[in-house]
């Protein structure tokens, strides 16, 4: 797991809202970083990489094979998590309870 991924974790392997949250749970051909079950969630960590060559093309094609098996992804930016790791699991905790 990169940095901002255990980060993250930490706060989330806490069951926050009583959400059970699974790492590196694999889908199909994909692995998601973290996943809701019951909620049929995916969060996605993006760092830079993910804005280079043909990796925004390959997160589409990931995202739509994973959309049509009614599995929705959120996506946040590892540096949004490397600067408030208890903020972006506090959105992402309330986006899980709004659902």
């Amino acid at each position: 797991m990169s940095l901002p991924e255990v980060l993250l974790w930490q706060i989330l392997r806490t069951k926050p809202g009583y959400i059970k949250f699974r790492r590196q749970h694999p889908i199909g051909p994909y692995v998601l970083v973290f996943y809701v079950l019951e909620l049929k969630l995916g969060i996605e960590i993006d760092g830079a990489s993910h804005d280079m060559g043909d990796r925004p093309e390959r997160d589409e094609t990931r995202d739509r094979w994973l959309e049509s098996h009614d599995i929705t992804v959120v996506r946040v930016t590892a540096k949004e998590v490397l600067a408030y790791p208890a903020a972006v699991a506090d959105s992402v905790v309330r986006f899980c309870a709004e659902r």
